[in-house]
C-alpha cells in the first residue's frame, strides 16, 4: 500500500511558511549594522545566576551555552536537583533575551538517570514553565568518538534553539554551504528552488557533520568539553547579527568570545573556575599564530561593559 507524503498537513509547518510569508522571520542580513573593530569582552569568574542578575532585561541577542550535564565528572558537573538548579538560570535567560534573540543550549539525551542535565528535562520545563519556543534541534554529528559494548556508540549530540518570540533574527545567508560545481548546476534546474538564493549555496540543514576535537587537536586548550569552533561559529553568524551581544555564562573554554571576537561580535561570559581566564587566553594565542582577527577591548564588569555601549 503506497503511504502519502502529507507533510503539507503539518500544521506546525504551515504556521511556520505563514509566519516566513507574513515576512516575520529574517532571511537576509541588514545591511545597517556596523562591524566593530575591536568587539567589547568582559569575562568574569563568578555564579552564573549572580552574572545574570547585572545583565538589564531584553539586552542580549544571542545565548550559547554548553551548561553542566550533572554527570559528576568534576565539582562543576554535579548537582542534587539539576531541573531545580537550571531553572533559575532559565528563567534569567528569558528576561536577558531581546525579542529578537534566540539560545541555543548545547545538551544530550543520552543518559539514564532523571536528575541528570538532560535536554528533554531542560525542553519540559521550558515548555511548561516559560514562554520560551523552541524553534530547532540541531545535530552535531562526528565520526569520532567512544566506543561501546552495551549500547550504540554515541557519534551525535543534540543542540537545541529557544526564541523569545516569532521575531528572532536569522541569517541563513551567512552560513549557507557551497555547491560544488555539478551540484549548483543539478539545483539550478530545479524549479522549485530561487535561482539567486541557490547560487549562494545550500542551507546547512539541522544535521552538522563537524569532526569533534581530538585530544591532539591544535585547537585544543585544555578543557575537557572544549566545543569546535566551527560548531560555534555557525550559531554566532545565523543567530547573531554583527555589533550585537552574545552571552555564555557557561564559558568554559572561553570558545564563544573566540568566536564573537573573529566575526565582530561583542561577548559577555562568566564562569565560576579561574581556569577559564588561561584557556581564553590559549584561545587568543592561537588566534594571533595563524592571523586570525584577535583584538579586542576588555572590559571588566557587566555595568562597564552596557555603558559604554
Amino acid at each position: 500500500m503506497a503511504i502519502h507524503n502529507k507533510s503539507h498537513h503539518n500544521h506546525a509547518l504551515m504556521s511556520l511558511n505563514k509566519t516566513r510569508k507574513d515576512r516575520l522571520l529574517k532571511h537576509e542580513a541588514p545591511t545597517d549594522f556596523v562591524l566593530p573593530e575591536k568587539p567589547y569582552v568582559c569575562l568574569n569568574i563568578m555564579d552564573c545566576c549572580e552574572f545574570l542578575r547585572q545583565i538589564p532585561d531584553n539586552s542580549i541577542q544571542l545565548i550559547c551555552i554548553d551548561p553542566p550535564y550533572n554527570l559528576a565528572l568534576a565539582d562543576w558537573d554535579n548537582y542534587d536537583n539539576y531541573i531545580e538548579w537550571a531553572s533559575k538560570w532559565l528563567n534569567e535567560a528569558y528576561r536577558v533575551l531581546s525579542d529578537s534573540g534566540s539560545m541555543v543550549i548545547f545538551g544530550g539525551i543520552q543518559f539514564r538517570e532523571a536528575k541528570s542535565g538532560d535536554l528533554i528535562d531542560i525542553i519540559q520545563y521550558v515548555r511548561n514553565n516559560t514562554k520560551f519556543k523552541l524553534i530547532n534541534t540541531v545535530i552535531w554529528y562526528y565520526k569520532n568518538g567512544m566506543s561501546a559494548h552495551r549500547y550504540f556508540a554515541n557519534r551525535h549530540e543534540e543542540i537545541i534553539i529557544l526564541a523569545k518570540t516569532n521575531q528572532y533574527y536569522f541569517d541563513l545567508d551567512a552560513v549557507r554551504v557551497p555547491y560544488t560545481p555539478e551540484q549548483l548546476q543539478s539545483a539550478l534546474k530545479d524549479k522549485r528552488l530561487n535561482p539567486e538564493n541557490t547560487r549562494k549555496g545550500k542551507n546547512p540543514t539541522n544535521v552538522w557533520e563537524i569532526g569533534r576535537l581530538n585530544g591532539n587537536s591544535k585547537e585544543r586548550v585544555g578543557h575537557p568539553t572544549q566545543k569546535p569552533v566551527e560548531v560555534v561559529e555557525r550559531f554566532v553568524k545565523a543567530l547573531a547579527y554583527p555589533g550585537s551581544v552574545v552571552l555564555d555564562f557557561f564559558a568554559g573554554s572561553g570558545t564563544v568570545g573566540r568566536a564573537c571576537i573573529s566575526n565582530g561580535r561583542h561577548c559577555l561570559m562568566c564562569d565560576n573556575d579561574d581556569a577559564t581566564i588561561g584557556y581564553f587566553n590559549k584561545h587568543l594565542e592561537q588566534m594571533r599564530a595563524i592571523g586570525q582577527k584577535s583584538d579586542y577591548t576588555r572590559i571588566e564588569s557587566v555595568r562597564e561593559f552596557f555603558e559604554k555601549r
